[in-house]
């Protein structure tokens, strides 16, 4: 019985520690000029889906017309399909490693950029969901959202 509390202790504590290896991962993959290890690390169309979100809710908010025949709704629809397409040419490998890096430089002012120098934050949101702040909380600090896929953590959303 001892045994299976401690095998159960263990899993418990890999598990806890299982992101972190993820983040040391990311810190690696962001300063190296190959995307092919940052690319199992990023889940692109998680990270375009919650832009897309939010510039729904950001659209929703100055256009209030629900009727697809009227201007308004005829306006949001368009918004919404060019959304679509702008943000899978905008949201790329490259620019994930860019956000991150400017935003490393910006908090430490280091030159390569070191992801695990600027975080002054990382825990668990939840049990698939894993949440690191770049600098200070209130001091332009980026957000960056990891979520169990699969066998997994990948970054999930950049705020």
């Amino acid at each position: 019985m001892r045994f299976i509390g401690y095998l159960l202790l263990l899993l418990l504590i890999a598990y806890g520690l299982w992101p972190y290896y993820s983040l040391y991962r990311l810190d690696g993959a962001i300063v190296r000029p190959d995307t092919t290890e940052l690319a199992t690390l990023v889940d692109l169309p998680g990270i375009r889906a919650n832009y897309k979100r939010r510039m729904a809710s950001g659209v929703s908010g100055m256009l209030l017309a629900e009727d697809p025949q009227s201007v308004s709704g005829w306006i949001r629809q368009n918004i919404e399909r060019l959304g679509d397409s702008a943000l899978e040419q905008a949201i790329t490998l490259d620019w994930v490693r860019e956000t991150v890096r400017d935003s490393i430089t910006q908090v430490t002012g280091q030159s390569p950029p070191y992801l695990i120098g600027a975080v002054d934050f990382a825990f668990f949101e939840s049990y698939d969901r894993f949440l690191i702040r770049l600098g200070r909380l209130g001091e332009n600090a980026t957000h960056i959202r990891l979520s169990r896929i699969g066998t997994q953590w990948k970054i999930t959303d950049i705020i």
